[in-house]
């Protein structure tokens, strides 16, 4: 067992585990021979061949680290140093890049709560790493991905790490591989040996559904071999799509690759298949509300479109319970008057973005309402305002 302040090949100083499944052991440690001293910590894998641990696994280990060595992604670890220890029990070693940050796991045991926006990006920059892994010579598959296995850097980055199950495509068709994988995010094909571009996006879509419903995918119901998701959490009707599609059991269903994906996700224009919808009624499928005023993607209802009364007369008021903040400008003397022309013009629009509504009818209702109150109260307060202010100028001149 190895002890901290231990050192490996005269270079490696153990500091502390990080991890240990039982056949590999993580450990963090400081490279005594870097050239820069505020970088010198490295990540040890270890692995001690016998016992539990079989060819297969000491295979997958060679592989990840020839495979990691041929990598150059800002977002993925980089491959230090390989070796093998032979020392009563023979062990293989390999190091690499410590990122600082927490895994996207720690956040949610944490109790973070991510929203739509903030997963979209996620989304992006994950999409992004699988470009660039499934367009190598010979592609490159994760095959494990999920949020133990993505890092928040400390620079605000997201990392893909831990590449223990990844396979390489040089391989002929037909030829069976080492079943590996997480239950919950793996897909179908995976865990009958085999696996494809579309198997990483299923294991991102799982991982990503686990982020906004707070439950592992092997927590959440399914039908038809579906991971159900949709009732607990409020999404854009297009992002609700395009997480569908990621997911569908067969993988010729799904996007065929992460660049079409992350196309689809960018435009927001992702052809859901009739059965992602055929379970929703017609108010459902209209209602994408609160999915935040800057989303491009979510289309907004035309029957609420128009002028907003209440938000124009009383817009000091009206911008609390709708939660647009932008009206907060309206305070603000120099550009109060055009803010406020702008809420009565946009304010629909950036209500229904902000905040969830349980139907159109209840919108309505509510802007209704505030018509109401501004006409009778917004109004004539602010006649006497602008009469009093007549006044004043009148007698001060």
């Amino acid at each position: 067992m190895l002890q901290t302040e231990e050192i490996l090949q005269d270079r490696y100083q153990i500091q502390r585990q990080l991890g240990n499944n039982g056949i590999r052991q993580t450990w963090l440690a400081k490279d005594l021979q870097a050239t820069n001293p505020e970088n010198s910590l490295v990540v040890v894998k270890l692995l001690a061949f016998g016992g539990a641990v079989q060819w297969d696994d000491l295979k997958l280990f060679e592989r990840e680290g020839q495979i990691l060595k041929q990598l150059n992604h800002p977002c993925i670890p980089k491959y230090i140093d390989y070796f093998c220890i032979d020392d009563r029990s023979l062990w293989f070693g390999l190091i690499q890049e410590y990122i600082p940050g927490e895994s996207l796991k720690e956040k949610l045991v944490a109790g973070e709560r991510f929203t739509e926006n903030k997963v979209r990006k996620i989304a992006v920059k994950v999409l992004k790493i699988l470009t660039y892994l499934h367009e190598l010579n010979p592609g490159v598959l994760h095959r494990d991905i999920k949020p133990s296995n993505l890092i928040w850097g400390e620079d605000n980055q997201i990392y893909l790490v831990d590449f223990g199950a990844v396979q390489d495509k040089a391989a002929k068709e037909g030829v069976t591989f080492t079943v590996v994988g997480t239950y919950g995010y793996a897909p179908m094909e995976q865990f009958g040996g085999r696996a494809v571009p579309a198997s990483d996006l299923y294991a991102l879509g799982a991982t990503l559904i686990h982020l906004l419903t707070g439950l592992p995918p092997a927590d959440l119901p399914q039908q038809d071999l579906r991971i159900q998701f949709a009732d607990r959490v409020s999404l854009s009707l297009s992002f609700e799509n395009w997480l569908q599609k990621l997911i569908e059991p067969a993988p010729e269903q799904r996007f065929s690759n992460a660049n079409q994906a992350l196309t689809a996700l960018k435009s927001g224009d992702t052809v859901s298949p009739k059965r992602a919808v055929e379970h929703l009624e017609i108010k459902d499928v209209i209602n994408n509300s609160g999915c935040g005023i800057s989303n491009q993607y979510a289309p907004v209802p035309e029957e609420i479109l128009g002028w907003n009364w209440g938000a124009f007369l009383m817009p000091w008021l009206w911008m609390w319970p709708n939660n647009v903040w932008y009206g907060l400008l309206c305070f603000i003397p120099h550009i109060g008057g055009i803010m406020t022309i702008a809420l009565g013009f946009k304010g629909n629009e950036w209500a229904w973005k902000s905040r969830h509504w349980r139907s159109i009818e209840q919108f309505k209702a509510h802007q209704r309402g505030w018509a109401i109150a501004g006409i009778m109260i917004g109004a004539p307060v602010s006649i006497i305002i602008w009469m009093g202010v007549f006044a004043y100028l009148m007698h001060a001149f």
